[in-house]
Parts: C-alpha cells; structure tokens; sequence
C-alpha cells in the first residue's frame, strides 16, 4: 500500500503485524501443513475489518461474479484478491506497490496453487492498464495512504468498462478531529490525508461515476477496533515473547488512541460504491 507519500507508507509496513512470516507462523501454529488452500489462509490473511464478509460485501455492491476482471487497489498480502477468486471464481489482478508486500502476496499465491490471481507492482496514482481493462475495481482501507485520491478515483474510471463498477473501503473523518489528531495518524499510521463521507462523495462525482453509494460503517468498526484491543491485551503475554515488550506497548498505545478517536466521534469508517 505504498502511495503518495512513498517512505512512511513503506515503513509502516515494512513494521506491520500481519505479513507473510505472520501468515506463515499462524498456519504452522494451526499444524498447517502441506498441500494448502486460500481457505486455509482466511483466518489470517485478511489485513481489513470485517473479515470475508467485508470482502464479499464489496463485491456485491461491484456486481463481481465469475466471469469478472477484477482489480484489487492496494492489495496488500492479497487476502481479498484470493477470497474473489476462490469463491466467486473471478479473475483478479492484485495491485500492489510495497515490495515486501507484493512479493508476500505472490509467494502466498504459489503456496496455495492459486492462478487466478496476477500480482502487479504499481502505484495506484498511475495504473499499467489499458481502457476498459476491468469490470470491476475494489480497495478495502487503503486511500488514506494516498495523498492525491482524484488521481486514484480518476484512474479507476479509467480502466473500467463502461457500466462497471468501483466499490471500497476506507476510514473517514467527522468534523471533531483536530489537526494535532490528523498528525497522529499520520505519524502512528501513515495516514496522508482522511476523507469524509461527503468529500468522497464529491471526490466520486468530480471523476465521472454515477450512481454514487455512500455507507457510513462507524457503528460496525468502533465494535470491531474494540475487540481488536481487547483482544491484543488479553494476549499480552504471547505478544510480548513474540514483538517484545517495547513494540507491545507502542502497538497497545496506537491501539487506544485509535479506539478514541472512534468511540469520540472523531473518526469512523465508510463503504463507497460507483458506476463508471
């Protein structure tokens, strides 16, 4: 998910929890062993609230069936891209621009046999496609990384067949978030810019799309960014033979300053849907 910003983007994720050694780990954790499937990874390669519901609930809304061409933005580890084409048999292209995470994605791919799924190292801003090259675009929490999101928006229009559809993702900003909060995310999280439910609205239509759906999902994530505290606390022991103290306790504090935000007020999360 490496865009607009290249270096704290990249170090954010070059530091991230989920990565294939934790994919790989959890699976050996689990006795997961020879021949495998992207089912097998579900459970832990999923870097998105929401989990396979999530996914699938984009797809939807992006009319993704089998015979669709489908492009991940910002694929990270490819979780979702596996997902839509073992289970919706769809043929996908993962986009993704972070090196560690790109090779991740395709060595992941091998390990499971799954063909249908291309990984490509790009940057969303600029996309290596032709004109109508896809059905259907889908990104799950990643444009917050990227500083210039008309160029994204614009971009995705523009490999889109006409009627096709575009359907993300992603954190959003209610009026109560401060600049020295902006900051923080930003320092803690890459975080180049947050959007709101309007602006991205707009965003859309300043592209081209029409159709325009907004959903606002921050009732649903602040439940689920608590459990993810809860849960990190409750495994503090296992977490810190694994991170270490130090990295415990700055991940528990991103945590809490996160969860926050969202139980203020101040920050939510959106799902987005767009016909080209």
């Amino acid at each position: 998910m490496l865009q607009g910003t290249p270096g704290r983007v990249r170090e954010y994720y070059d530091e991230h929890p989920i990565s294939e050694a934790h994919v790989l780990a959890a699976l050996a954790g689990q006795g997961l062993a020879g021949p495998l499937t992207a089912d097998d990874l579900f459970e832990f390669d999923q870097d998105h609230y929401g989990g396979l519901a999530a996914v699938d609930a984009l797809a939807r809304r992006a009319g993704v069936g089998t015979a669709s061409r489908v492009l991940d933005v910002c694929a990270g580890l490819g979780g979702p891209a596996r997902f839509l084409a073992s289970r919706r048999g769809s043929a996908v292209v993962a986009l993704e621009l972070h090196a560690g995470r790109a090779a991740g994605a395709a060595r992941l791919n091998r390990l499971v046999r799954q063909a249908r799924v291309t990984v490509v190292r790009a940057d969303a801003t600029m996309l290596p496609f032709a004109e109508s090259a896809f059905d259907a675009c889908l990104s799950q929490e990643a444009l917050l990384h990227i500083a210039d999101k008309p160029a994204v928006l614009e971009e995705c229009r523009r490999v889109l067949v006409r009627g096709g559809r575009l359907a993300f993702t992603d954190w959003i900003a209610f009026p109560s978030l401060g600049d020295r909060e902006r900051q923080r995310l930003w320092e803690w999280m890459a975080a180049t810019t947050v959007q709101t439910l309007d602006g991205y609205r707009v965003l859309l239509g300043r592209a081209g799309f029409t159709a325009v759906e907004v959903e606002d999902l921050s009732g649903e994530w602040r439940t689920i960014v608590r459990k993810r505290l809860d849960l990190h606390r409750a495994l503090r022991r296992q977490r810190e033979a694994r991170f270490g103290h130090q990295q415990f306790l700055e991940y528990d504090q991103l945590h809490a300053f996160f969860v926050g935000l969202i139980e203020a007020g101040k920050l939510g999360g959106g799902r987005f849907a767009a016909t080209r």
